[in-house]
């Protein structure tokens, strides 16, 4: 975690626990091989918790990291509590799996926050992947977390919700078409190690939808559920002691973020199917009065490169 200032049961795992996503068929394969473990043998422990505020434009702070001998970007994403997807868009030309020992590379520890009305509870944005709880105690603090969300098709629904219900040790009843999928699939996968839920789940007001932990950590970061919302096992843990029945759960796909820092403009952008980047990038800098305060070739090549990282954009 970072920190900052029976029909149900079914109808909710409808969306949920799809083992798809955007790796190859052959990368796939190496995971169910190499990953029942830790891939260099060693688990690495999660990040600790760091405060985080959202006055100043845009929170965190971009690092760098030297990969050490037998490390996969799996397991580094894994312990600075990042997605895999977004650790791979920063460094496009590292391996997944046997990264090169003494490379740098970058830790996209930087976020520009969705734009949504009011930062209260949680707020979910699909096309980063990743979530932010905001305090009740300080309204300019909030947590973040890494997510996993729904596969093509099966894309989890955006609007305004709540939390409903909060579930330990939720048991699986798997949907009938999920089991077409895979026969082998059991009705009911009962709480423990083999349950794609993980250890707890809150439920939502959008039907079929939880916000849950996962028994395949290495998924988080990638588009391969049936709709629900996957956290890693820590994590889920965390959110799970700090939210409550009533949170406020909003739902955005924000692709192109915009803010103001230091007197500069940021942009971030994030990888997403349906997209016209140059549209709903002019949409969002005109909305903040930004554009003309932009420089168009450092936003064309922010729009093509869409690193997950904020860019400085200004003229």
């Amino acid at each position: 975690m970072r920190f900052g200032h029976h029909e149900a049961d079914t109808v909710a795992s409808l969306w949920c626990c799809r083992n798809y996503g955007w790796l190859s068929s052959v990368c796939r394969l190496l995971l169910i091989i190499c990953c029942g473990g830790c891939l260099s043998g060693h688990c690495p422990a999660p990040a600790g918790a760091a405060q985080y505020s959202y006055a100043t434009g845009f929170s965190g702070k971009i690092r760098d990291y030297t990969i050490q001998m037998g490390e996969s970007l799996f397991e580094i994403a894994r312990r600075f509590d990042l997605g895999i997807n977004s650790i791979h868009r920063a460094n496009p030309g590292a391996d997944l799996f046997i990264p090169a020992a003494g490379t740098r590379i970058i830790l996209p520890t930087a976020w520009i926050l969705p734009d949504v009305p009011e930062y209260e509870g949680i707020v979910i944005n699909l096309p980063e992947l990743r979530l932010y709880l905001f305090s009740r105690d300080d309204y300019r603090s909030f947590a973040t977390f890494p997510l996993g969300v729904g596969d093509l098709g099966y894309n989890t629904p955006v609007g305004a919700f709540t939390i409903i219900e909060k579930i330990t040790a939720p048991a699986w009843y798997v949907p009938a078409s999920i089991r077409r999928e895979d026969p082998s699939l059991p009705a009911v996968v009962p709480p423990g190690p083999d349950n794609p839920l993980g250890s707890h789940a809150l439920r939502l007001s959008l039907p079929s939808v939880l916000i849950h932990g996962t028994n395949s950590p290495w998924g988080i970061g990638m588009r391969s559920s049936h709709g629900c919302l996957r956290l890693y096992p820590e994590d889920i843990l965390q959110l799970y002691r700090l939210v409550r029945p009533g949170t406020r759960v909003t739902i955005v796909q924000q692709a192109v973020k915009a803010s103001m820092r230091g007197g500069r403009v940021f942009i971030q952008v994030h990888q997403y199917d349906g997209v016209d980047y140059l549209r709903e990038a002019r949409r969002v800098l005109t909305g903040r009065d930004l554009f003309w305060r932009v420089d168009s070739s450092k936003l064309k090549l922010a729009l093509q490169e869409r690193s997950g990282l904020p860019v400085d954009i200004t003229r």
